[in-house]
């Protein structure tokens, strides 16, 4: 079985996107936390923009489904947590270029 690495799935992860923000999940800072455990067993604990997002219900299995297409991957747990709540401060310098939003580099 092959080895699962963090790697492989932020990959994956940035290819789905949020449909408010045109910008990957990765990048937009909603996963919090990943972790691979024996067996290739996936954890991500991710949250969402808003509590009231419409993708509230479908966004966390399409990130499990997608995961879990990875050749080797065991059990995938996708927890959604509001705690800490989204901000703009999560955003990633990438997705700040590509929306346009200053760095916060102060130039």
């Amino acid at each position: 079985m092959p080895e699962v690495t963090e790697k492989q799935i932020i990959k994956v992860l940035r290819t789905i996107y949020d449909p408010e923000i045109p910008v990957n999940i990765y990048d937009i800072g909603l996963i919090y936390e990943i972790k691979i455990s024996e067996g290739n067993n996936v954890y991500v604990k991710m949250t969402l923009t808003a509590p009231s997002c419409p993708v509230a219900g479908a966004l966390p299995p399409h990130v499990e489904e997608q995961i879990r297409q990875l050749p080797g991957v065991g059990e995938v747990t996708v927890d959604l947590t509001w705690d800490p709540p989204w901000s703009m401060d999560l955003l990633s310098e990438a997705a700040r270029l590509e929306l346009g939003l200053e760095s916060g580099g102060g130039y």
